[in-house]
């Protein structure tokens, strides 16, 4: 019998004692069972392995661990102590002494390691086809793919033999199954989370990825995971706006730049292509702006990838292999991957040369919109039909995930249909590096707004986050004086990138005075709630990482602080406290300071 599976759902259960670890793993292992044809797991913890797992459970704290109990599957390419780690090739296989960095954070926060999940070998792969352990089938309809090279993770979570999942995705591999799976798919910011103790694919590209049932437990487990780790060579650290506490329901319009129609793909699907359309219809009644961008510089960047000097990447992370016993690799793996070893430094210098043309082609798009959206992919196969032709219609997979760590870009799949065959569709939020919580509280909209059951369990999702949050890269200022527009200080704003978003008043609280003896005359804002009135303002846009230097640049008496406007929005603004106006002029007869200067001259 199918129940919330979700953290929030579990840790409801376990607080209730409606549910204990024991009894959901003995769960899990009936449902493990009961899948087995889904060629979900390379290795599956048996019940001692999980025993010492349950029995540690019990020394700890539930409220002091945000995973308490909570069941967790792995690709089969990150290091769990003790346990083989085969990256989908037997020939390579090996057991490690160590847990990778991202695994034993989980581990630490009380998550319990189901197994190692299937994938395509050597994370090769979008598909599910290509492993020794055989095709991950998909959780609807085991006729078709699962998505690779995550498979395993993917399907373990819809199925509901884990809560959420590890993946990695380097072209597309954690996006792809969650669609095909009805699952949010994180793609977060390359290095955010550690891959140390991950089998490296394209180790300057990799990101380790998680697959979800909604977009709060994707949150929930990325702050677990998060972390700069001195063993990663490509680990980085997270910025302020990008913590997990700026993570909830995102708030008014959405600018989304999409591909135009005669740009869009979906290889013969017309039930994925009539999904995506139904979808933006939704989005665009609910908040979302809808901008077309020219697809062509992403789909430039995505043949990069594959068809340029970055297969030599994967390459170098098998060498030993090809050159020792060629035959033990997946035969289209080692078709797509053994060409890497001839390619020439001249040949990554000049594909470096046309990326960084087409990063500012690419970023000149993005300038003016909060995030992209696209179709996550354009058609679900059937495993027959990608067996056929495995190399060109696995490309087709990637046709919208490719371009996407090589312009350094986070990314979140978002389920929004199931279509008229009963397959799950969905779509792809993308933004540049450090936007993880803008989009997943994009995604959490999305998921509020077109609502379905979590995975293939057919139960609905717990209530998500209300938690009303808004952009943090740029911040509103409230001018009143020389910085308004076509005024001496102006300049001021404008040199810090600060657009003019509206022209308006304050409510009727606010006296202004002009400051004597400055060049430019200048005046001064002061609440006053006797004998306040309304009096003119601007509201600029500042990009927030250039506030700083212009409060710095304020000059007493004024300050910043907050203004309460006319439609009762109180935002930051220039304010003066009534101690420090001393002999200055009341002006605020003349409602404004432009009004005073047109009197004044």
């Amino acid at each position: 019998m199918a129940f919330d599976m979700s953290i929030s759902g579990l840790r409801e259960a376990y607080s209730t004692g409606d549910l204990t670890p024991p009894g959901l793993f003995q769960h899990i292992r009936q449902l493990a069972k009961q899948y087995e044809d889904h060629n979900i797991w390379i290795t599956l913890l048996n019940e001692e392995q999980i025993e010492s797992y349950l029995s540690a459970l019990k020394m700890t704290d539930f409220d002091q661990k945000p995973l308490w109990g909570i069941p967790f599957a792995l690709k089969d390419n990150m290091n769990l102590a003790g346990i083989p780690t085969t990256a989908g090739c037997e020939a390579f296989a090996y057991t490690p002494g160590e847990t990778a960095t991202v695994v034993k954070r989980l581990l630490d926060a009380g998550a319990i390691p189901v197994g190692k999940a299937n994938l395509d070998q050597f994370a090769t792969g979008l598909n599910g086809t290509r492993s020794p352990w055989g095709a991950c089938r998909n959780s609807h309809n085991k006729d078709y793919v699962s998505g690779g090279s995550s498979s395993g993770s993917s399907v373990s979570v819809a199925l509901g033999l884990s809560t959420f999942s590890l993946g990695t995705d380097t072209a597309g591999s954690g996006r792809v199954p969650a669609c095909f799976n009805n699952l949010i798919g994180l793609k977060p910011t390359r290095g955010l989370i550690p891959a140390s103790g991950v089998v490296p694919a394209c180790q300057s590209l990799d990101c380790v990825s998680i697959f979800a049932y909604n977009a709060d437990d994707a949150n929930s487990v990325l702050q677990v995971a998060e972390g700069f780790d001195q063993a990663d060579p490509y680990s980085r650290k997270n910025s302020f706006d990008n913590r997990a506490d700026h993570y909830g329901l995102r708030q008014g319009v959405i600018k989304a730049g999409v591909i135009p129609d005669d740009q869009l793909e979906f290889f013969g699907d017309n039930s994925y292509m009539s999904a995506y359309k139904k979808t933006m219809k939704v989005l665009q009644g609910n908040g979302f702006e809808l901008v077309e961008i020219d697809y062509q510089p992403f789909d430039e960047v995505a043949k990069l990838l594959y068809e340029g000097p970055w297969v030599t990447e994967r390459y170098l992370a098998v060498q030993p292999l090809i050159d020792e016993s060629p035959d033990d690799l997946n035969k289209t793996v080692r078709e797509i991957i053994e060409p890497g070893g001839a390619l020439l430094a001249s040949d990554l210098f000049k594909a470096q040369y046309r990326l960084s043309a087409l990063k500012h082609l690419c970023e000149e798009l993005l300038s003016g919109v909060d995030c992209m959206i696209t179709p996550t992919a354009g058609r679900l196969f059937t495993v027959d039909e990608m067996l056929e032709e495995p190399i060109k219609r696995n490309s087709q997979l990637g046709y919208y995930t490719n371009f996407v760590n090589l312009l350094d870009m986070a990314a979140v799949s978002v389920p929004t249909a199931i279509t008229e065959q009963e397959l799950p569709f969905g779509i792809t939020l993308l933004a540049g590096a450090l936007t993880d919580r803008a989009l997943l509280s994009m995604a959490n909209r999305i998921q509020q707004t077109l609502p379905l059951p979590a995975g293939a369990l057919g139960v609905p999702h717990p209530k998500l986050s209300p938690k009303p949050v808004v952009p943090t890269d740029f911040t509103d200022v409230v001018v009143c004086g020389a910085h308004m527009k076509g005024l001496p200080l102006n300049w001021q704003l404008t040199e810090r990138g600060a657009v003019l978003k509206s022209v308006t008043t304050t409510n009727q609280g606010y006296l202004l005075y002009r400051l004597p003896g400055d060049t430019p005359v200048r005046p001064a804002l002061m609440a006053s709630q006797e004998d306040g009135r309304c009096i003119d303002v601007e509201v600029w846009s500042m990009p927030t990482n250039n506030l700083g230097s212009f409060i710095a640049a304020i000059p007493a008496p004024l300050g910043l602080g907050k203004v309460t406007l006319a439609d009762g929005q109180v935002s930051t603004g220039f304010i003066c406290e009534h101690g420090a106006i001393g002999e200055s002029e009341d002006i605020s007869k003349f409602g404004g300071w432009r009004n005073y200067l047109s009197v004044m001259t």
